[in-house]
């Protein structure tokens, strides 16, 4: 049950695209049903605020450049840091900024997926 750096790498290509796209159907198979998630302004959400977000039409993101810090393969379940250079829209205001971002991937019998993270301007 372990898991390849490349299979999280390309799972991490897969979320940019989603968020991109606001594919609610790829992100829905990509996020665990329990998780938690610390976004910059301090809150925690769960998976189904979430796609909400995006249902809603309150975040567009237009353009996302991921710059990958590490990557930790511990059995199951991956940990990865990057930066990521953000630009698009939240509630009708544009932003453009740079964030760090930690990301929990675990396998499961259905795939692997999201189980928690945090997200912090820098």
């Amino acid at each position: 049950m372990h898991i390849k750096k490349n299979e999280i790498l390309n799972l991490e290509n897969t979320l940019y695209e989603a968020i991109k796209n606001s594919d609610t159907e790829v992100l829905d198979k990509l996020l665990h049903a329990d998780l938690l998630f610390v976004i910059p302004s301090g809150q925690t959400i769960t998976k189904e605020m979430d796609l909400q977000t995006y249902r809603a039409g309150n975040l567009k993101v237009n353009e996302i450049i991921p710059k990958v810090e590490k990557l930790n393969i511990i059995e199951d379940l991956a940990v990865i840091t990057l930066q990521m250079e953000l630009k698009g829209d939240y509630n009708n205001e544009p932003f453009e900024a740079k964030y760090r971002y930690i990301r929990f991937w675990k396998k499961f019998p259905e795939g692997i997926k999201v189980v928690g993270g945090s997200g912090m301007a820098i």
